[in-house]
């Protein structure tokens, strides 16, 4: 049995894209062991599956719905879904879902994949939102996940970095337009973890060793120390905050 001593999330409904792996798994986690029930979803449907058997084997109140964000029929199901499972509205929603469809500097980034990277990073996360708004209550939370890299988009993925840029802009016009609604938007920035997704930026050792001497810490991230951030502005201990990007990446400079 999972559980922790915090159960802020009793009684609340959450849903998180992309969080069969890595971050987004650890926070569909969190929220599920402070008592949520969570919504996990991934494009592909073993992952799904295989997520939803193994935390429900943990005690964790959870249900898999395979999405790929950037479809709207796939949106649209997945938020019917967890509304139907509860038959109750969306208390949480989480935007992690991301694509990183080129390596190389930005100037070389092709036309093809500055599109996909914006489709998925920003649009669908803006959409998602969008379509989720009649089933988003008064006094729910929408976190949006971007990244390190957009205080400083560099190469090898300067357009990824790019694109977490454009969703701390995306959280503060939807914090001030659905602020009166009740509703709060928020933004967590990870910097180096230890995940799938980022193994370039820490899998080899000389990668592992450049990123942590960026950090205060002096050790990139692992995936768990991204729930408890997530948890926090997803929580009503975060009830005056909204429009805000929290950094959780180890003391590493990430201002813009």
């Amino acid at each position: 049995m999972t559980a922790h001593k915090c159960r802020r999330f009793e009684g609340k409904l959450a849903v998180v894209t992309a969080s069969t792996a890595g971050i987004g798994l650890a926070i569909a986690t969190r929220l599920a062991s402070e008592g949520a029930d969570v919504v996990v979803s991934s494009r592909k449907e073993d992952a799904v599956r295989k997520t939803e058997t193994e935390l429900q084997a943990k005690g964790l109140s959870v249900k898999g719905v395979v999405c790929h964000v950037d479809k709207k029929g796939d949106r649209e199901r997945l938020l019917q879904t967890a509304v139907q499972w509860k038959g109750k509205k969306i208390d949480v929603l989480v935007s992690n879902a991301a694509s990183s469809t080129s390596f190389g500097t930005t100037l070389d980034t092709p036309e093809k994949s500055w599109d996909k990277m914006f489709q998925t990073n920003v649009k669908a996360a803006f959409l998602l939102v969008q379509e989720a708004l009649p089933v988003l209550p008064p006094g729910s939370s929408v976190l949006l996940v971007a990244s390190y890299l957009g205080f400083q988009p560099e190469a090898p993925i300067g357009v990824y970095g790019i694109t977490k840029t454009a969703l701390f802009g995306l959280t503060k016009a939807l914090a001030l337009e659905l602020g009166p609604s009740g509703v709060r938007v928020n933004c967590l920035a990870p910097g180096v973890v230890k995940t799938n997704f980022s193994r370039l930026l820490w899998e080899d050792e000389s990668a592992n060793e450049a990123a942590s001497s960026r950090t205060a810490l002096k050790r990139v991230g692992e995936p768990d120390e991204m729930g408890g951030p997530a948890a926090f502005l997803l929580s009503e201990d975060a009830s005056y905050v909204t429009g805000e990007t929290v950094v959780a990446a180890g003391g590493m400079q990430s201002r813009l």
